[in-house]
């Protein structure tokens, strides 16, 4: 089995595939934040909204299929995950560094604030916590932290 990983533009084909990543990757690295939407909610957004409206990147094994996702609108990256087993193998930091390049002006995000070692991610690659809220702003109604990278 290779490890061989490409980064590239999701296409519609991608969704389902896609969407699983997400779902395994959140009740992965979140299991305490209730979730407002079903699984089903979750793909057809992803196909519907996600993959079609949104500059969607994934990361593609050569043995392995879709792993990751990243999702940029503007200078948001409001999506990144990765497949159990497949973090800390330097994708997340090819997605980062890609991230970077088409929005070299800067980037924002947000991320929970149970998400500890997700903190630790974006800290190491320039990113600054500026905000934290008590999570009335988002649907899953989770304390958060905004992040945001300068150059």
């Amino acid at each position: 089995m290779t490890d061989e990983v490409v980064l590239r533009r999701a296409v519609a084909a991608d969704a389902g595939a896609a969407a699983e990543v997400y779902l395994r990757s959140f009740a992965a690295a979140l299991p305490t934040v209730v979730r407002p939407r079903t699984d089903d909610d979750v793909r057809d957004y992803i196909r519907d909204v996600v993959v079609p409206l949104r500059e969607t990147w994934v990361a593609q094994a050569a043995d392995a299929g879709i792993v990751g996702l990243m999702v940029l609108r503007d200078d948001l990256l409001s999506q990144l995950y990765l497949a159990p087993g497949w973090r800390g193998r330097g994708i997340g930091d090819r997605f980062v560094a890609l991230a970077k390049e088409r929005s070299p002006g800067g980037l924002t995000l947000w991320t929970f604030q149970v998400n500890e070692p997700a903190h630790r991610f974006y800290e190491r690659h320039g990113f600054v916590a500026v905000e934290y809220t008590d999570g009335s702003g988002n649907e899953e109604r989770e304390p958060d932290v905004r992040y945001v990278w300068r150059p």
